[in-house]
């Protein structure tokens, strides 16, 4: 059975689209079939997997009901992509007066679900219809958490909305695992910080902390993620444990490593 698992926080800039493209690049090298889910209209996720604005058909018309979901090929063997470009702002206004407008993605997604291992959903830092989309389709919730000040700020509103959604909207929905990310060991704030989430989460927060790496912020420019743009990274090893930390999680195990397009 697949699992689907929103990557979601309503504050901007803590990492979720470098989150998205690289753990699940991980664990397509693991050997796990991935799909990938753009539902953010920057379309950082698209392009930072390699595929130009303009791609004929994306989630936005999937959404409104124009066909299927569009699914590419990505830069690496086992990762698909479901594409996102600007126009899929709009779907928030369109969206509003169709049947079931929360639950579009989760009966799109139903129809691909037994083809892979993990489902991962990239979502906007706002609570919009698409990020409730995605929260509806989703069995768990990733949440990146920059270790900063106002990341605390913010939390106590996304936990608030999480159980809302989970009592009425999606009823299943859980806390997949927190991952700390830009994680800079040499201040005094970022490691209080961390403390204070371990302390509010236990167990829930990832052992893997993603560090500060130039490496990560590069490799979006390419078009690839980290493991393909310098795999020796910091920033490559780190989501490549954090990937095996997920599979142990779920009672699974990496399998043999899955190869990279040229």
């Amino acid at each position: 059975m697949s699992k689907i698992i929103a990557v979601s926080n309503q504050k901007g800039g803590v990492g979720k689209t470098t989150t998205t493209i690289n753990l699940a690049a991980s664990l397509a090298m693991a050997d796990q079939r991935v799909l990938v889910v753009d539902m953010d209209p920057q379309g950082n996720l698209t392009s930072g997997l390699g595929q130009k604005a303009g791609t004929e058909h994306t989630v936005y018309e999937a959404l409104l009901g124009h066909g299927e979901l569009p699914i590419l090929q990505t830069p690496v063997d086992l990762l698909h992509l479901v594409p996102a470009d600007r126009h899929l702002a709009g779907a928030e206004v369109e969206l509003v007066p169709l049947e079931e407008r929360e639950r579009r993605l989760r009966k799109l997604l139903a129809t691909v679900r037994d083809r892979y291992d993990f489902i991962l959903i990239d979502t906007p830092p706002s609570l919009g219809l698409l990020t409730l989309n995605a929260l509806v389709a989703a069995d768990t919730v990733l949440i990146p958490l920059h270790c900063e000040y106002f990341a605390l700020e913010g939390l106590a509103d996304l936990m608030a909305t999480l159980s809302r959604i989970g009592n009425s909207l999606n009823p299943g929905l859980d806390v997949e695992g927190v991952v700390l990310t830009m994680y800079g060991d040499r201040t005094n704030l970022g490691a209080q910080v961390a403390r204070e989430i371990r302390q509010f989460f236990e167990e829930k927060v990832f052992n893997t902390v993603i560090p500060r790496n130039v490496r990560l912020a590069e490799a979006p420019s390419h078009g690839l993620p980290v493991l393909l743009y310098d795999p020796r990274s910091r920033g490559a090893e780190a989501y490549v444990a954090l990937s095996h930390e997920l599979l142990s999680r779920n009672g699974a195990a990496p399998r043999r490593a899955a190869s990279a397009k040229a």
